[in-house]
């Protein structure tokens, strides 16, 4: 698991989040325009110029891979190109996810036309995504350190109408690595989709000693 991190301050990532997130959701509107219009072919084929233009002069100047998930100074990280929960990735809904005091996560999103599978209901793989997403991130509130999903068991229920769902996740027991977690979505009627999972924390994470010598070091280098 590549750990690094990165030399920002609050303000710095809160001045970006203020550009990038209005980006990626502008992104986001485009691809349920593509969805649902109805223009004729030639507006189609304007479109496409169009955004093939701004496609091009954002690769300008492009990171070669993924974005991966840096963290700052005080280890909070930054997945901003996940696919569940990244603000600069408009595939995501995204989930904006709430850690509570007791260990439970909880979160709620739209659901919109990018993700049908079924007329009109969400397409099943994406539930398993999103209850995924959620194993993790109660998993991380119980033990303060990010998971990889060891085993997802995931049970529909009935089907989920596309629109507002809630999501709840929480830990269930732990075995050495090993965290033990449930979670729901549910549409306003109550659940439709559940899954129990077995999160794994990864050996390769640094210990808190290594966290505060990089942070040290990161520090000094910004004070240079």
């Amino acid at each position: 698991m590549d750990f690094r991190l990165v030399d920002l301050s609050a303000d710095e990532i809160a001045a970006q989040l203020a550009v990038v997130e209005p980006l990626t959701e502008s992104v986001r509107a485009l691809i349920d325009a593509v969805i649902r219009t109805e223009v004729p072919d030639d507006d189609l084929d304007d479109a496409r110029r169009r955004i093939d233009a701004v496609t091009a002069s954002l690769r300008a100047a492009q990171k070669p891979g993924s974005y991966g998930v840096p963290f700052t100074r005080d280890f909070t990280g930054m997945p901003w190109g996940n696919a569940a929960v990244g603000v600069r990735n408009a595939i995501a809904p995204p989930l904006r996810v709430d850690h509570h005091d007791d260990g439970t996560a909880t979160a709620r999103v739209r659901l919109g036309a990018a993700y049908e599978g079924p007329a009109g209901l969400v397409h099943g793989g994406i539930s398993a995504m999103l209850l995924d997403q959620m194993l993790g991130e109660a998993a991380s509130v119980g033990n303060g350190t990010p998971c990889f999903t060891g085993t997802l068991t995931v049970k529909y229920l009935r089907p989920t109408p596309l629109g507002d769902v809630d999501l709840r996740a929480r830990t269930t027991g732990s075995e050495g690595r090993k965290v033990f977690v449930r979670a729901e979505l549910c549409d306003a009627d109550g659940p439709t989709v559940t899954a129990e999972g077995i999160m794994v924390s990864p050996r390769n994470l640094p210990s808190r000693d290594q966290i505060a010598k990089l942070r040290a070091a990161t520090a000094a280098d910004h004070d240079a």
